[in-house]
């Protein structure tokens, strides 16, 4: 393999490895809007019907804690699999099957 080829290959491993940190990056900003978002609807439910009242801030937190797991299972990498050549080889051979 040549030079060329073996610095193409580091390039690709450098930006996967960005995508990856920018990924994890991205959900901790995520949570912390989250945070932000659910103490406002917690004090907009607090001052407006009071500690009394049906605690309707429940829905929104459980769907956002909901996308918070999806997003922190992609941006730690419990879902996402490096893909290998193998696996591109893979999909070539079906995608060749079908045409014919």
């Amino acid at each position: 393999m040549s030079n060329d080829g073996v610095l193409r290959g580091d390039d690709e491993i450098r930006a996967e490895a960005r995508k990856r940190l920018k990924a994890r990056n991205d959900f901790w900003t995520m949570l912390a809007i989250f945070g932000v978002v659910i103490l406002i609807l917690i004090a907009v439910w607090f001052f407006t019907s009071g500690p009394d009242s049906y605690f309707w801030p429940v829905w929104p937190i459980f769907g956002m804690s909901i996308a918070a797991v999806f997003v922190g299972l992609d941006a730690f990498g419990i879902t996402r699999r490096h893909i290998t050549e193998s696996d591109v080889d893979a999909e070539v051979e079906k995608m060749t099957r079908r045409k014919q």
